[in-house]
Order: C-alpha cells, then structure tokens, then sequence
C-alpha cells in the first residue's frame, strides 16, 4: 500500500510542478526558466521541513515521510528539468545566462532547504 500512496504523491507533485511551471511561463523575465527553479526552492524548503519533523518525532509516521518526501517532493522538484533547462540556456543564450540560472538554483535552494531545517526544528 505504501507504494500506492509514494506513487500518489508523485502524482499530486508533478501536477503541481506542472501548474508552476505554466504560471511562472505567463511571467517571463531574464529568460530564466522560473517554474522549474520555484518547483526546487519550495520543495527544498518544504522537503527540509518534512524531514526535521520527522526526526525524533511522531508528527509523520514513516508512510507520511516516504509519501511528502519522496513521492509529493519527489515528483515537484526535479533535477532532469534543472539540467536540460541550464544547458538550453548555455546553448541558446551563452554562459552569462546559464551561470546565473545555475547560481541562482543552488543558492535559493540551499537557502530554502535551511530554512526549512530550521522552522521545522523550531515548530514543536
């Protein structure tokens, strides 16, 4: 059954995924590829946060880890859509433009997944 709900998750994260990335699409700026970056600085938060209140404690038992965690996050971020995206940046637009996608993704990302560390931590 926990494969069932793993996959369910996948689902309802990709279909999330999917409405960002055509929201983000309605607003372009820089030529920068939004919904996917978006996609993998919430879900980095939210992946953190899933994570520490799982530590320890029994807010998310492990069905609700694998299914948030690996299914909902898993199929919201992505790092397939990342990589094709920066490299279609550096072949059509140039090194300037992918670099700072690329910068861009790391950095929000890292500091999404520590703040999500952190409130999760906090949040008793």
């Amino acid at each position: 059954m926990t494969w069932l709900f793993v996959a369910l998750g996948g689902a309802v994260g990709t279909l999330g995924r999917y409405g960002l990335a055509r929201l983000a699409s309605q607003h372009p700026a820089f030529g920068i590829p939004w919904g996917t970056l978006s996609a993998n600085l919430i879900g980095s938060f939210l992946l953190g946060i899933v994570v520490t209140r799982a530590e320890g404690r029994t807010l998310f038992g492990v069905d609700a880890q694998l299914v948030l965690g690996v299914g909902v996050m898993g199929g919201f971020t992505t790092y397939s859509s990342f990589n094709l995206e920066t490299l279609k940046l550096f072949e059509e637009s140039g090194l300037l433009r992918a670099s700072l996608y690329l910068g861009l993704t790391i950095i929000s990302c890292l500091v999404g997944g520590f703040c999500g560390l952190a409130l999760g931590r906090s949040v008793e």
